[in-house]
C-alpha cells in the first residue's frame, strides 16, 4: 500500500509533501490539545472562585452582625448589674439603672443607622404605622395618631419596623370607642 493519495508511484515530491502535511497535523493536534488543557485549566479556576465566593459569601451572612452583637453585649452587662442592684437598693436606682440603659442600647442602634420616630400627634401614615385601634376624639383632628403602644423604628430611614398607634376619629353619634 502506498502513503500517496493516488494509485500510482510515489514520487519524492509526493512522499516530502505528505510528510509535511503529517508534520503539519502533528503541530495542529500538539495546538489543539494545548488549547483544550488550557480550556480545561480555566474552567476548574473559575469553578474554584465561584465556590470560595460562595463560602466567602456565606460566612459573611452568618457574621454580619457581629460588629452589632459585639457592641450590644456591654448593654446587656449593665443590665446584670441593674438587676444585682436592683436586688439590693430602693426601687429609684433601678429606675436610674434602666434609663441609663435604654439609652446606651439607643446609642448603639443609632450608631448602626436605627433611630425611632414619634408618632403621637403625627397624622395616620400606614407606612409608619399600626393602627391597633380607633379611639373617638374631638381634641385631636381625625386620622392623628393619639397613642403609641410600641414606638417605630426607622434603620437608615426605611422603616425597619412601624409603630403601633391608635387613631384618633370623630366621634360618631352614639359616642362610643371602635376597635381598628
Amino acid at each position: 500500500m502506498s502513503d500517496s493519495f493516488f494509485d500510482g508511484p510515489v514520487t519524492n515530491e509526493g512522499a516530502e509533501e505528505v510528510q509535511r502535511l503529517r508534520e503539519a497535523l502533528e503541530a495542529k493536534t500538539r495546538e489543539v490539545e494545548a488549547q483544550q488543557d488550557r480550556y480545561l485549566r480555566t474552567v476548574a479556576e473559575f469553578d474554584n472562585v465561584r465556590k470560595r465566593s460562595a463560602r466567602e459569601r456565606e460566612e459573611y451572612t452568618r457574621y454580619a452582625n457581629e460588629s452589632l452583637l459585639r457592641d450590644i453585649l456591654p448593654v446587656l452587662d449593665n443590665l446584670d448589674r441593674a438587676m444585682q442592684a436592683a436586688r439590693s437598693e430602693p426601687a429609684t436606682s433601678l429606675t436610674t439603672g434602666v434609663e441609663l440603659i435604654q439609652r446606651e442600647l439607643l446609642r448603639v442602634l443609632e450608631k448602626f443607622g436605627v433611630a425611632p420616630f414619634n408618632s403621637v400627634g403625627q397624622p395616620f401614615d400606614p407606612e409608619r404605622h399600626e393602627a391597633i385601634a380607633r379611639v373617638p376624639s374631638t381634641d385631636l383632628p381625625d386620622m392623628t395618631v393619639a397613642a403609641e403602644t410600641a414606638r417605630g423604628y426607622l434603620l437608615h430611614g426605611r422603616v425597619l419596623r412601624p409603630a403601633m398607634v391608635t387613631v384618633a376619629v370623630a366621634p360618631d353619634d352614639s359616642g362610643s370607642a371602635v376597635d381598628a
